[in-house]
């Protein structure tokens, strides 16, 4: 039996349970236990029993209670094995067929039933609370500001790769107050907001403003060459900074200028980085704005960057293939005639202008104020209310205000708390609007706005709101989602399937996919590893964030054309700009633009596995390991999940001496026999990769560093043989092996938008149903439009 149909099996396995518990009520868990712990002892016994059983499993210290989470994820553990072929080994015996069966169904039905009466008294997702980026953004909705928040709060916990899973969301003093002050900041900024006058903050600089103020005077600024700012290729740290561009005030700023090229290579423009810091020692960070490719003609560039106050912006040559000039010092180039042959980058003029993305000045007043009669002093930054009626009026505010906070309607005893915290506050002779505020302050404190309000059991119309709109908008509902589920019409799936089409256009798509990106493939820890300079002298942070844009671009894509899961793995097409396309060694792609690119017959590229920022992730940025690698691919894009290696077997670090292959390392490692089991799923995925190095491009031998120095040396080896026996010889054939069964990959990737989408994981109880999803979308080649479809409308996503 294939690992592929033994796969589909365990969803047969839970049909047959859920099947025979509708039918003839549910086995009780005392004969189930008997059941199965009988097939345990007689099956199992010779090499699982004491303390020193193989892989450390004493059967006699399993234990039958499944309240306790680490036995439920053991029965688990012992169900899968069996179910897959894993257990008993090839030299331990075979079962008998009959007995297997009988222990599967009746294993599974257990396990089933015992989590399912679990979901019914407490929901299957416990309270789960707002994330970082969920936090700021909907105060960002709410308030109608444009700060980012969520760098006041503390960094939270992942499990498997998500931070909003809500067995792992935990919150401490020290959380709680990290959130008063993200509340604070944000009605500090609404206020602001509210009562400046309009900001219409411009400014133009020429060519001289943006050059240094002395032509020879040692300084990072660009230099003053035939009346252009020109900056030269070259490693000196800040080189290319622009003080006068420093900002007074931090806020979003749209930057334009016009820029061409010099001294332009043979080959393409000059490509460069678009960033901005403080630009100097003691703040040496940047933060990314884009990227461009300077041609001979000047062409203009458009960008909106979040800036604080007293950062510049920095434009420089950023690809690292280039010639680099000499300096002495601080100083960069040779006055009106530059360094003979450096490419370099010559600034015309630069418009900078201050935007708010968050909304006008009116909708700001509107989403703080509502309908109040109010009088505003800029000059004194003071908010007075106008009415006859104050209680009253605010009290018709306050209302408004929590219900869209609540993200659902207010009842008269959930408002009464915050309209007694009003009143008391203005009769101790606080000013109506700072009474007012003070409430607003207690209800973005409160766990209704907090935490996802969903009750055990079916979700309501606003619960279903809430719940699509942060899957996809990462953020409270809309106006449109809000109606429908006022107008009680969330409970029809062609409506929810509606409401996906409009929230994935514009916009909101690729914000989605980012989102998603970030944290199901890792996207958000590419920055975490540097590749070594001296080895991967190719890769820079242009095409780092081109990497990234390749693959949130091919999986939006992917996702609005409802392309098939296999496209996941292996395509005919990627996304790629002149610079991206230069890294892969891929001809013929002009422009700084990312598009899709129909790639050469022989390339390895198109897929997933292939793209630069999976392969980055998944390296330390020196070397690769098949073992890194292998867990990541089985984890998150073949839903297998491999357990923790045990404590007794150390880590292969790779010898980068090049004596070894990292093969023949890891022959040695798996002589211990507790490791065979996962390596099986681990090895095949972590070897097809190998001809990838740490920087994401193709290699036929690896690098052999001796002395500080590094040549080409042994020959990479990228075949093996999968869990199932199927041999393959490099990275294509095991692509093949993997689309002849794309099943596994669509049905991890409707788990991995589960548990993204309601904040718990995947757990034993689910897999009949997520099979159900799966299978609901064979027609359509498992397309990921129609999967997206399938998770929102199923009754786990609309189910607590």
């Amino acid at each position: 039996m294939s690992r592929f149909h033994r796969i589909r099996s365990v969803g047969l396995g839970c049909a047959i349970a859920f099947a025979v518990s509708l039918v003839a009520g549910p086995v009780s868990a005392v004969e189930a236990k008997l059941d199965t712990v009988e097939f345990l002892n007689h099956n199992c016994m010779d090499c699982h029993d004491g303390p020193n059983a193989d892989g450390g499993f004493d059967i006699a210290s399993l234990g039958t209670d499944l309240s306790d989470s680490k036995t439920m994820s053991r029965w688990i553990r012992v169900f899968d094995r069996v179910n897959d072929g894993e257990m008993p080994p090839k030299d331990g015996g075979e079962l008998d067929p009959d007995e297997a069966d009988s222990f599967l169904n009746e294993t599974s039905l257990w396990l089933h039933d015992f989590q399912k009466a679990e979901f019914d008294k407490a929901g299957r997702v416990r309270s789960r609370r707002l994330t970082n980026a969920q936090l700021e953004r909907t105060l960002q909705d709410l308030l109608a500001v444009d700060i980012p928040l969520a760098r006041l709060m503390p960094e939270e916990q992942r499990s498997d790769g998500f931070t909003g899973i809500a067995d792992h969301q935990s919150i401490s003093h020290f959380q709680l107050d990290s959130h008063l002050t993200v509340v604070d900041a944000a009605l500090d900024a609404a206020v602001t907001r509210v009562t400046d006058a309009e900001n219409h903050f411009h400014r133009d600089y020429d060519a001289r403003a943006l050059a240094r103020a002395r032509p020879l005077s040692r300084c990072r600024d660009p230099e003053m060459i035939d009346g252009k700012a020109v900056v030269w290729s070259s490693t000196l740290v800040f080189y290319g900074r622009i003080t006068s561009t420093t900002v007074k005030e931090s806020g979003w700023y749209r930057i334009t200028f016009d820029a061409s090229a010099i001294n332009k290579p043979k080959e393409g423009g000059v490509w460069c980085s678009v960033r901005t810091g403080r630009c100097v020692s003691g703040a040496p960070l940047f933060s990314w704005v884009g990227a461009f490719e300077a041609e001979q003609q000047p062409t203009t560039h458009i960008y909106e960057a979040w800036i604080p106050a007293g950062h510049m912006i920095e434009i420089r040559p950023g690809d690292e293939t280039l010639k680099r000039a000499r300096f002495n010092g601080g100083q960069v180039g040779a006055g009106e005639g530059g360094p003979q042959n450096v490419p370099g980058v010559a600034l015309h003029s630069m418009t900078v202008d201050r935007i708010h993305p968050a909304g006008s000045l009116s909708v700001a007043r509107r989403n703080l104020l509502g309908d109040l009669n109010v009088k505003i002093d800029t000059k004194a930054k003071r908010i007075d209310l106008v009415s006859d009626n104050p209680l009253g009026d605010m009290s018709k505010q306050l209302r408004r205000f929590a219900t869209r906070a609540f993200r659902r309607p207010v009842s008269e005893i959930e408002l009464q708390p915050y309209r007694q915290w009003m009143r008391e506050s203005l009769e101790s002779g606080v000013s109506p609007i700072d009474a007012l505020l003070a409430s607003y302050r207690a209800i973005l404190c409160s766990p209704r706005f907090m935490y996802f309000v969903e009750p055990p059991g079916p979700l309501d119309d606003f619960a279903i709101a809430t719940r699509l709109s942060y899957l996809l908008r990462g953020s409270m509902p809309d106006a449109v989602l809000t109606k429908l589920a006022r107008d009680g019409k969330l409970q029809d799936p062609q409506v929810i399937r509606g409401q996906v089409d409009r929230l994935l256009e514009g916009k909101y798509a690729s914000q989605f996919v980012r989102d998603f990106a970030d944290q199901w493939l890792d996207m958000s820890q590419i920055e975490f590893t540097e590749p070594d300079r001296k080895l991967y002298r190719d890769f820079d942070v242009v095409v780092q964030n081109a990497m990234l844009d390749e693959t949130h671009q091919y999986l939006e894509d992917l996702i609005k054309t409802n392309a098939g899961a296999d496209k996941l793995i292996r395509s005919d097409f990627t996304f790629l700009n002149s610079r991206l396309a230069r890294y892969y060694e891929i001809e013929g792609v002009d422009g700084d633009e990312l598009r899709k690119v129909k790639l050469p017959s022989d390339s390895p590229r198109g897929g997933l596995l292939s793209q630069g920022s999976i392969l980055k992730v998944t390296a330390n940025g020196t070397n690769t390991s098949p073992v890194l690698r292998g867990v990541w691919v089985s984890e998150r894009i073949l839903g297998t999940p491999i357990p923790p290696p045990p404590e007794s077997v150390p880590a292969v670090e790779p010898d980068i001496r090049g004596a070894k292959t990292i093969r023949e390392q890891l022959q040695k490692h798996l002589s211990d026999v507790s490791c065979n089991g996962c390596h099986q799923n681990i090895d095949p995925p972590g070897y097809a990769l190998e001809n990838f190095d740490a920087g994401g491009r193709w290699r036929d031998q690896y690098i052999q560093v001796n002395g500080g120095k590094s040549r080409r040396g042994l020959p990479v080896d990228a075949s093996f043989v999968t869990a199932d026996g199927l041999s393959f010889n490099n990275f294509d054939e095991y692509r093949k092996i993997v689309c002849d069964d794309i099943r596994p990959v669509a049905r991890n990737f409707a788990g991995q938008l589960m548990t993204y989408g309601t904040g718990g994981s995947i757990q034993f109880a689910d897999r009949y149903e997520l099979d159900q999803i799966v299978e609901s979308t064979a027609g359509d080649n498992y397309g990921l439009r129609s999967l997206l479809y399938a998770v929102v409308t199923s009754p786990t996503f609309l189910n607590k």
